[in-house]
């Protein structure tokens, strides 16, 4: 019972370490990556689908991307779509293939993005403290019903702070990774 309830909570870690990984792939930095239009929607025919769904999107350099679109009907459209996305990115259309230029960061920008990453690291620390909150208070309502004893429910407590102390480091390497890679020029 006590290592079903210590599992749960160490899978809940890893997901919330994945979605942190997932959040941070979505600031920019100076590179071009294609999973920086992974949450760009375009229509296609009549349904919003990911620009992963109807283009081919490659690394042509470390600052382009190079969008090809399947269908010759699809280019302006996911040009659009790019065009009036949040990131505010410039495509240029040349034929059936869309290229899309990563401007430079500019300092003042680099700085702001650091605090964005700090500030979803620490949301990432708060869901994994959560995580620990809702074991040990599984732990306390074992202990109250008699089913596990005094020395059990502490074994477990003193367990899960090893898992939440692993997972927060981990929140750190990544977030630390991230930084370095923002403020890398």
């Amino acid at each position: 019972m006590i290592n079903d309830i210590i599992k749960d909570a160490e899978a809940r870690m890893q997901k919330s370490i994945e979605a942190l990984k997932t959040e941070l792939s979505k600031v920019r930095t100076g590179r071009a990556h294609p999973s920086l239009l992974d949450h760009i929607s375009v229509d296609y025919y009549g349904s919003m689908v990911p620009i992963s769904q109807v283009a081919n999107i490659a690394v042509e350099d470390s600052r382009t991307l190079a969008v090809s679109p399947w269908e010759k009907q699809m280019v302006s459209v996911v040009e659009k779509a790019i065009l009036t996305s949040d990131l505010g990115l410039n495509p240029a259309t040349a034929g059936t293939v869309i290229r899309v230029p990563m401007p430079q960061l500019t300092e003042q920008r680099r700085r702001d993005l650091t605090k964005v990453v700090k500030g979803e690291g620490e949301q990432a620390k708060v869901a994994i403290r959560n995580i620990r909150r809702d074991a040990n208070s599984d732990f306390k309502a074992l202990l109250k019903d008699k089913e596990i004893s005094e020395d059990e429910a502490h074994g477990a407590e003193e367990a899960i702070q090893k898992h939440t102390d692993k997972y927060i480091a981990e929140v750190d390497k990544v977030v630390e990774i991230k930084e370095q890679d923002l403020l890398a020029i």
